[in-house]
């Protein structure tokens, strides 16, 4: 089962109130934050409602690992820790990631886990036509298939 990133790009500002309440139901409070979710009918409609203000794509395991290792979070803003994974789940990193990627595991699996991750602005910007285009013509917004990852390791 493949997993698929979503990342918030724009802010609140002048949102329409049902595209406001879409990235509420998806645990997208601000901009520059990520959650992971399975690659099925339930978010397609979703995500064709937010398609102007976020990015999604394929996940793959080596940058799910650094995501969750670099900005995974428990409650108090404490960072997750690969003793707190092996004492809740009995997996480490490595293992956890290989059996979420399966859809062995889910997030929901590790108590305390927050479900988003807070990611930083892209370290030399956004591509060059800006947020407001979409990634098929050389923006930011919209389905961006494997090149989510790249998107990601710049911005943890």
């Amino acid at each position: 089962m493949k997993r698929v990133a979503i990342i918030r790009i724009h802010g609140d500002s002048k949102l329409r109130h049902d595209v406001v309440k879409t990235f509420d139901l998806l645990r997208l409070y601000k901009k520059h934050t990520c959650i992971v979710v399975a690659n099925n009918s339930t978010y397609s409609g979703m995500l064709h409602k937010i398609k102007d203000f976020a990015t999604w794509g394929e996940l793959k395991p080596e940058v799910f690992r650094k995501m969750i290792e670099k900005r995974g979070r428990l409650p108090g803003n404490k960072p997750l820790t690969e003793a707190y994974l092996k004492d809740k789940t009995g997996l480490g990193f490595d293992d956890f990631t290989k059996q979420f990627m399966e859809g062995k595991k889910e997030l929901n699996d590790v108590p305390g886990l927050k479900h988003f991750f807070k990611l930083c602005p892209p370290v030399k910007g956004f591509e060059r036509k800006g947020i407001k285009m979409p990634f098929s013509m050389g923006g930011v917004v919209g389905y961006r298939k494997e090149y989510i990852n790249d998107l990601l390791e710049r911005m943890l």
